[in-house]
């Protein structure tokens, strides 16, 4: 069965014949089952082919896997590296950081994908937990390093006069097949980086057991049709780096940037013609207000990491197409769910159909399965999730119900629920209603204390440039609209609502205001 499936990933990619067979098979038989194996087989078959574009270089995919496989020998000759030890990664979108997750594969270390954005306290506590042997980390971020207190071993992941891993990968063909086949370690994602305390999941790559998601997003998302994609959000994510390897395997060219901003991004799509794009929401918007005239290429917008609202999703078809996908998965099972235009037409509210591989339940505060329409926590198994744990379900922590037509629909976080008199009241049920507001550009809704009822609702409301609401005229459109527990305590007018980094609506700042 899973042969069969690899097969059929390899059909859909036009791989089977004899060259790109013997380029699969020379691959694993030198670099061994590790993602240097996939950059070696990219780097014979599409050569040529421009791999990817950043900020400093442009690269091709034999250029690539040449300075990747030398600088995994010059990492291993100057900092000893080899299987069983920890590399931590602490950089932007940028060339160096593609080439140091290969090279440090090659080598059998694990590899740490630290969030750039952590405070220097949250830093600390990771760097007392893993004894790194190489931190490879961008200049900008030297002072969070020393603040963070490292004493470890380092090195800039790309500088002009300092030592720095870009000096690593130009070496000669003569140094290559030096190194013995290994296999990958682990490769171990964050959560929690920016919000809270941070919880590694390690994963370990395989080749069989990653098929299921590899194959839906090959047919559901139509990968294998496009020829440029822009990874807009942080390789250091999951979501980043599966699709980084996902590119790399189909031998698309890639854009990416240290950093997001509207203006650029529309830019590059326009310049490369990209034609399927990763992005969080916020980033949708922030592009489709900049400049909608410059994602006419789009063919794929692939969101992911944070919830789309029904006007979001309406704006992207009005203005773009029929080209928007919802992604649904987290740092520890992966992804388990997508929404194809189709679906989202079906409810610009769900969240999808589960993915082949994929078993979900939904279960209440009892663990206790919950039937068809009513809310319970999502739960997920497959084989792909971490591997750091030994229960066998995964509670993700996010509520949400499935309807009679298969459908999931995501209803906020466990943790965001309230009790107010004695019944269960779920913030997103009032967020969505507000943003039907024709007047209303986003919104935020947490719970708060009360002397009455225990807990009640407070909305903060962020208004369309430009438009006027008063608070009791708001009151007013929305007392017929929900049950009398929903009404919130207070409604704050805010100028905008915070979001971290990688664009989830941070509602724990909301709780000092």
């Amino acid at each position: 069965m899973q042969l069969g499936k690899l097969f059929y990933a390899m059909y859909k990619m036009k791989l089977l014949s004899p060259f790109s067979l013997y380029n699969l098979v020379a691959a694993l038989l030198t670099c061994g089952v590790n993602v240097m194996a996939l950059l070696r087989f990219a780097g014979k078959t599409y050569r040529n082919k421009v791999a990817f574009v950043d900020d400093y270089e442009t690269v091709s995919y034999y250029e690539l896997f040449l300075q990747a496989e030398a600088l995994s020998i010059a990492l291993h000759k100057s900092f000893q590296l080899t299987k069983g030890q920890k590399v931590g990664l602490l950089c932007r979108n940028h060339g160096s950081l593609v080439k140091s997750i290969f090279a440090v594969s090659r080598l059998g270390a694990d590899i740490y994908l630290l969030n750039v954005e952590m405070s220097k306290d949250q830093l600390r506590n990771i760097f007392e937990r893993q004894q790194f042997n190489l931190v490879i980390y961008d200049f900008e971020l030297t002072s969070l390093l020393e603040r963070a207190n490292y004493k470890g071993t380092s090195i800039i992941s790309c500088h002009d006069e300092l030592p720095a891993i870009n000096h690593l990968c130009g070496k000669s063909d003569d140094q290559l097949g030096k190194l013995p086949r290994t296999s990958m370690g682990k490769l171990i994602l964050l959560t929690g980086g920016t919000t809270g305390k941070s919880k590694e999941v390690a994963h370990k790559p395989s080749l069989f057991n990653y098929l299921p998601p590899f194959l839906t997003l090959l047919t559901r998302v139509k990968l294998f049709n496009y020829k440029t994609g822009y990874i807009a959000t942080p390789i250091f994510h999951g979501y980043g780096v599966a699709f980084m390897l996902l590119f790399i395997a189909l031998g698309k060219k890639i854009v990416i940037t240290k950093r997001f901003d509207a203006t650029s991004a529309c830019s590059l799509i326009c310049e490369h013609q990209v034609e399927v794009v990763t992005v969080v929401p916020l980033m949708i918007r922030r592009m489709l207000k900049h400049n909608m005239e410059e994602l006419t290429s789009l063919a794929c917008i692939a969101s992911g990491s944070a919830e789309l609202t029904p006007n979001l999703v309406d704006e992207v078809f009005r203005k773009v197409g029929d080209v928007l996908y919802n992604l649904y998965g987290t740092s520890e099972s992966g992804l388990n769910i997508i929404a194809t235009p189709e679906d989202l037409k079906y409810s610009p509210k769900t969240l999808g159909k589960k993915i082949n591989g994929v078993q979900v339940k939904l279960v209440d505060k009892n663990k206790k399965p919950v039937q068809e329409g009513v809310i319970g926590q999502f739960c997920m198994k497959n084989k792909w999730s971490m591997r750091n744990r030994s229960a066998s379900w995964i509670e993700t922590g996010d509520l949400g119900y499935q309807d009679k037509n298969g459908y999931y629909f995501l209803c906020g976080r466990a943790d965001d629920m309230i009790v107010s008199a004695g019944i269960n009241v779920y913030p997103f049920e009032l967020e969505e209603v507000l943003l039907s507001h024709p007047n209303i550009e986003d919104v935020a809704v947490i719970g708060i204390q009360d002397e009455e009822f225990g807990q009640r609702l407070k909305a903060f409301v962020q208004l369309v440039k430009h438009t006027y609401l008063h608070e009791e005229e708001l009151y007013g459109w929305l007392r017929p609209r929900i049950a009398r527990y929903q009404v919130p305590k207070e409604i704050v007018f805010v100028e905008s609502l915070p979001y971290t980094p990688l664009g989830k609506l941070d509602k724990k700042k909301l709780l000092t205001k």
